[in-house]
């Protein structure tokens, strides 16, 4: 069996002494969209953390492995450095530092080079047409009095201009209205391609209405419990979570 860009292995995760994640399995394979769901409190946020390296979360069993490595050890900054991105379901407002400014250091930090000032510009306002992004939208100062959509549309902007290898999406559809998604999914449709795996975090099935998945699994009581294609996010939606549940039990 080819080795496989990023795989979760037996990952067990406690919080404050308590069990959150029992056992996690879940390979990804460049160019798959993994889809992750499951009813509030299932673990899907603990995972996303955990798998950046939030010291907050305490794996107790199992490996995390990216490209064969296991980076259950590394930090979250070698993390990045390795190949993986983490877009927040509640980006953080960073007064005073605008958002061309931030992505130049993160890309400095992640990379290890510095482009000169105009590869930069060039670079940027590349990929924020890529977005249908206005440019004056870079001199804003990070997720400063940005809309929910804006702060979400400014995650996948990082997305673009980090083009990591392994992407985690956690909640990206959480406070959007229809049109604001509609974006915001468009921004991630135009990023996937054969490089990238991306794991796709949701509780509802909408935004897999414009992003089609490869896989769609489903995390109940800190497990994945079903595994299916995109018919199984259309079942989810028709049926809700009670059958899930039911079926776990």
């Amino acid at each position: 069996m080819t080795e496989p860009l990023f795989a979760i292995e037996d990952l067990h995760v406690s919080v404050e002494g308590k069990e959150i994640l029992k056992g996690v399995n879940l390979r990804v394979n460049r160019g798959e969209v993994h889809a992750l769901m499951g009813p509030n409190g299932s673990g899907k946020s603990t995972l996303a953390n955990t798998l950046m390296g939030d010291p907050r979360f305490q794996v107790t069993q199992g490996r995390v492995l990216l490209k064969g490595e296991d980076i259950l050890s590394l930090p979250a900054d070698e993390r990045a450095r390795r190949g993986m991105f983490l877009a927040f379901q509640y980006p953080l407002e960073i007064p005073g530092v605008r958002v061309r400014h931030f992505l130049r250091m993160a890309v400095k930090a992640t990379k290890g080079d510095e482009p000169s000032v105009t590869e930069f510009r060039k670079r940027l306002f590349d990929k924020m047409a890529i977005l249908e992004m206005d440019r004056a939208f870079s001199e804003r100062y990070v997720n400063e009095g940005f809309s929910g959509g804006e702060k979400k549309r400014n995650e996948i902007l990082q997305l673009a201009m980090l083009e990591p290898e392994m992407a985690i999406l956690d909640e990206t559809d959480s406070g959007l209205d229809i049109d604001a998604l509609r974006i915001v999914a468009s921004g991630i449709n135009k990023l996937v391609g054969p490089h990238m795996g991306m794991l796709l975090i949701t509780h509802y099935q909408r935004i897999l209405n414009y992003i089609e998945p490869h896989f769609v699994h489903v995390l109940f009581d800190g497990r994945i419990v079903r595994s299916g294609g995109k018919e199984l996010a259309q079942e989810l939606e028709a049926k809700g979570y009670d059958w899930i549940a039911q079926e776990a039990a």
